[in-house]
């Protein structure tokens, strides 16, 4: 009897070293995608060094603003844009005041006082004209943009793409052709979420971009991240815990509060933890709105590859879809057996 007692208990560890092993491997797989996710981040320079205009003044004795200081120059005022429901006739008012200033807490765009004489200078004026046409919910049209930017037809496509890539980046919206005849375009938010980050007639930009980007560092994670993880990718991205961001203003408060609010992520104490730690979540939601390989395509995007080149990610997105869809049809059924 002895013996075979030994032998159980040599199996029996044997597999609970299998399974510690097993484990590390996992977490060390996830530590790995996260570095490669902060290095992809910091290449792509769309979330560091976004083209994005500063709030440029008047030169000294002349009617053309002067050159652009930088994306920091853009922190430096709050500007309240208020436009009316048509187009064609648009009033921008600009309220400046210092960063820190009472009742600041992110810079609007400006694209009525930005210099058009470069390609790069183009996309940072129709990024702020789509910003400002999705925040009054209109569609935009070929002419109106090549408008914006001085008619400038030969490098059209390229700034089009570009300001297009940033628009989805930076604020997760999707810039979609709706009216292929009349070169009609509608913006919208990604991934299928309908929420932007932004209070009813708040002044400011939309955050999603920040929401799908926490999403996916969840995902990649095991579908829980600390709060460690999370911050070490955003730090990548120009955001950090308790400072003012040039373009979106405080993060803590919109990640830890405002998300969690919404049912976008939850955030809590990690059981048993010591030190004490705090781990993220996607919320219900979350669950509801987008699918894991919505975001598995941003993160991949954000990688300049495709969803498949996470392998364990992707097989669990593609079953997640599986899971989805058959749940949408068994619903389908029960609706219809009810009349």
């Amino acid at each position: 009897m002895p013996p075979i007692r030994t032998k159980l208990s040599k199996r029996f560890k044997s597999s609970r070293r299998a399974q510690y092993q097993s484990r590390r491997a996992s977490t060390q797989s996830q530590d790995l995608e996260i570095a490669q996710l902060s290095r992809a981040l910091e290449e792509t320079h769309l979330f560091l060094c976004p083209q994005m205009p500063g709030n440029l003044k008047a030169a000294p004795g002349g009617d053309k603003p002067s050159s652009p200081q930088g994306p920091q120059s853009f922190s430096a005022s709050s500007i309240g844009i208020t436009a009316s429901a048509s187009s064609k006739s648009s009033e921008v008012s600009m309220n400046q005041g210092e960063e820190n200033s009472p009742g600041t807490s992110e810079a609007v765009p400006d694209f009525m006082n930005v210099p058009v004489h470069s390609v790069d200078s183009k996309v940072a004026v129709l990024v702020n004209f789509l910003l400002l046409k999705y925040r009054m919910k209109e569609p935009v049209t070929k002419a109106d943009m090549l408008q914006v930017i001085n008619d400038c037809e030969v490098h059209f496509p390229e700034i089009l793409l570009r300001a297009s890539e940033r628009v989805e980046m930076l604020f997760g919206l999707d810039l979609k052709e709706v009216d292929p005849t009349n070169h009609c375009y509608g913006i919208f938010i990604k991934s299928g979420l309908t929420y932007d980050g932004m209070m009813h007639g708040e002044a400011g930009v939309p955050k999603t971009g920040i929401l799908i980007l926490i999403l996916g560092v969840i995902f990649m994670k095991g579908n829980h991240a600390t709060e460690e993880e999370v911050w070490e990718v955003l730090n990548v991205t120009g955001l950090y815990s308790g400072k003012k961001h040039f373009i979106f203003g405080e993060p803590k408060q919109l990640i830890t509060e405002d998300f969690v609010r919404e049912g976008y992520l939850e955030f809590r104490q990690v059981a048993s933890a010591d030190p004490a730690q705090s781990e993220f979540l996607w919320g219900p939601k979350a669950h509801a709105e987008t699918t894991k390989m919505k975001v598995l395509e941003f993160i991949a995007k954000v990688h300049g590859t495709d969803p498949s080149s996470f392998p364990s990610q992707y097989e669990e997105a593609l079953q997640d879809e599986k899971e989805k869809a058959q749940a949408r049809i068994s619903a389908k059924c029960l609706y219809h057996s009810k009349f």
